[in-house]
């Protein structure tokens, strides 16, 4: 079996849980689970609350695997108007997905963490070690804070229960079906839905946030479903876990290429009264390589252009 791929003996008819199955994250994973021949049940929010305990206990029911993906999630404009939301919300869910998974007796338990839970000014590469060492930028810190505490609740049921728990910590991810809402999303898709436009209504500029001085670390999303995977069968220490492509992209040189991609001919201009969220992002992501034998394969241009042809398609058939 190939370095990095996951095994098909682990999963066949293996009962897993998906939550936020129907997701960005959700759906590439349950794809993969599903060609490996897991037995797959995706828990969707319009029918188990997560926020409530009994809800998420009959949600967990008869998994050996679960894999939790659901939450409530946004870019830096979403992010600053609901830092109540995105605390409380996704504080709930951590805590009642792992008493579930203790009460059910769930044999593994996967929790995607993020990028979001390392203090705003930490030493590039991040590390692990330096997770704890200061204070989220502040856009991201409710959300951040509370899947950090995935961290903590992994390490205490581990360690008076037996749970065997991992939450590998996710860098920004991108690819076909995200959120393009131009509100809400995170900096691709948005950046992917203004430049379609603009190319589209040949508009001869484009405003976007910020500076384009910041930089982010990005892992296209079947990249990610596989780094998953491999969690649940590899990943067996609570301790954090670095999942990306290990490679740092300046937002400026991002909407360069973006704006190449869609045929946008025009001005890009940036706004510097908005904010550009944490400065710099970029994992060392050797553990995981160590770990779980993960390495990122999509390249960032291959999985753009993906992206791109994506949002058109959808476009093109709502508009049929």
């Amino acid at each position: 079996m190939p370095r990095g791929a996951a095994d098909p003996d682990f999963w066949r008819n293996r009962p897993v849980v998906v939550t936020g199955g129907a997701g960005f994250v959700g759906r590439p994973t349950v794809a993969l689970l599903e060609e490996l021949g897991a037995d797959v049940r995706v828990v969707r929010s319009a029918e188990f609350d997560l926020r409530e305990p009994r809800a998420c206990e009959a949600a967990l029911e008869g998994a050996d695997v679960v894999v939790h993906l659901a939450a409530r999630v946004g870019g830096i404009g979403y992010n600053r108007r609901n830092p109540g939301l995105l605390a409380h919300d996704n504080l709930l869910m951590g805590c009642n997905v792992f008493e579930a998974a203790r009460r059910r007796g769930v044999r593994k338990l996967v929790v995607a963490g993020t990028v979001c839970a390392y203090p705003k000014f930490t030493p590039v590469p991040f590390r692990e070690e330096d997770l704890w060492s200061g204070y989220p930028e502040e856009t991201n810190a409710p959300y951040g804070l509370a899947k950090k505490m995935a961290l903590v609740l992994s390490d205490a049921y581990r360690r008076q229960y037996g749970l065997d728990s991992c939450v590998p910590l996710m860098v920004n991810l991108y690819g076909p079906g995200d959120d393009f809402d131009l509100q809400d999303s995170h900096v691709i898709p948005a950046l992917v839905h203004k430049y379609v436009l603009a190319a589209e209504r040949g508009h001869a500029r484009v405003e976007l946030w910020g500076t384009g001085r910041a930089s982010r670390e990005f892992l296209y999303v079947d990249d990610a479903a596989r780094a998953l995977v491999l969690a649940a069968e590899r990943l067996h220490t609570s301790q954090p876990v670095n999942v990306g492509s290990g490679r740092e992209t300046k937002i400026a040189d991002l909407a360069a290429t973006i704006a190449q991609l869609t045929g946008f001919a025009g001005e890009t201009v940036w706004d510097p009264s908005k904010p550009d969220g944490q400065p710099v992002r970029c994992l060392d992501v050797s553990r995981a390589r160590e770990l779980m034998g993960f390495e990122a394969h999509v390249d960032m241009a291959d999985g753009l252009r993906r992206t791109v042809e994506s949002f058109r398609s959808a476009r093109l058939a709502a508009r049929a």
